[in-house]
């Protein structure tokens, strides 16, 4: 079994034009696992550009999020889903637990992410909600956190015998030869069909959930496991200005607001005088300026809706399937 690739990924405008002799080749790829086993940097690193936040904390993807990548004459369409979650029987759960299910439903190719070496109950409960209809591929990720890789023959084996999987591959997300290896192994299971999207376009989602979710990310990112992973955010408005003139960037105006479910959240999220709160909406304006290429004005407030996350008319409200 190979764990290492001769070449890495050429850039973006370096990689092969297609074809217009060759058939094009376009299918839909779920990546799915429990909480914190790298499935928002796996997308991330296949799309070539950050679509999914990450963090350490559990949860962070919430939504179904499509990132797309076209190489040749293929199209990868990928899918992010929510970590499984079975430790609290909320709505908010139940809303992301039903977006694992439905992705996993009518897809060409599941890629089923679980730590090198470790598979958990959590990890379980995932693979029985894949059936046997859908090729699936093992992903052994963060194989640089395995310091003897001998130990992995045997692992591998029991994975086996746990699901008919397509194939195994032991790798590392944050390694772009790695990666490069996927995306061949991920083609072959791919149908011949036009693709679905434009050859240039990255994501379905629009530059608005990209900057709720960032000021999410930072949020969680600043708070570290202080805060509930039940807070949540939302746009309030978002406005684009054209450039005021030749030369200049269009201007992005967005608020937002951050929801907690009590007071004592709402002091950790402002910080002593203010400095957290306002970390949280430096760090978002400068990567979305980077992501959009354009200059963002960003307001952040902070308001308290005790128990939003077991309420199922709010966590509609919010967004959430």
């Amino acid at each position: 079994m190979n764990e290492s690739i001769e070449s890495g990924p050429l850039p973006p405008s370096e990689e092969a034009a297609p074809d217009a002799s060759l058939p094009q080749h376009c299918g839909l790829v779920a990546i799915v696992g429990k909480p914190n086993v790298g499935k928002s940097t796996l997308l991330n690193a296949l799309v070539g550009q950050k679509i999914s936040i990450t963090s350490r904390k559990a949860q962070t993807t919430r939504h179904r999020i499509t990132g797309m990548r076209t190489r040749g004459a293929t199209q990868f369409v990928f899918v992010d889903t929510p970590g499984f979650q079975t430790l609290h029987a909320n709505a908010l759960n139940r809303s992301l637990n039903k977006t694992v299910v439905g992705a996993v439903s009518d897809v060409d190719l599941i890629l089923f992410v679980v730590e090198a070496g470790s598979f958990t109950a959590a990890d379980e409960r995932v693979l029985k909600l894949l059936g046997t209809g859908i090729p699936t591929v093992l992903i052994a990720n963060k194989l640089d956190h395995v310091h003897r890789r001998s130990e992995l023959a045997p692992w591998l084996q029991q994975m086996q015998g746990r699901h008919a999987f397509a194939e195994f591959v032991p790798m590392s997300a944050k390694n772009p030869k790695d990666t490069e290896r996927l995306f061949g192994i991920c083609e072959r299971y791919l149908p011949e069909q036009p693709w679905w999207y434009a050859e240039d376009e990255l994501t379905d989602r629009s530059e608005q959930f990209l900057a709720s979710e960032l000021v999410r990310e930072k949020l969680f990112r600043l708070t570290g496991d202080e805060l509930p992973y039940t807070s949540t955010v939302v746009i309030d408005k978002y406005q684009e200005e054209p450039p005021a003139r030749k030369g200049q960037k269009r201007l992005l105006r967005i608020a937002a607001t951050i929801v907690v479910e009590r007071d004592s959240h709402k002091a950790m999220v402002i910080g002593d005088k203010g400095e957290r709160i306002k970390r949280i909406g430096t760090e978002t304006r400068q990567e979305l300026e980077k992501l959009t290429d354009a200059k963002v004005f960003i307001e952040l407030w902070v308001k308290v809706r005790s128990g939003w996350a077991d309420d199922e008319a709010r966590v509609r409200s919010f967004g959430y399937e």
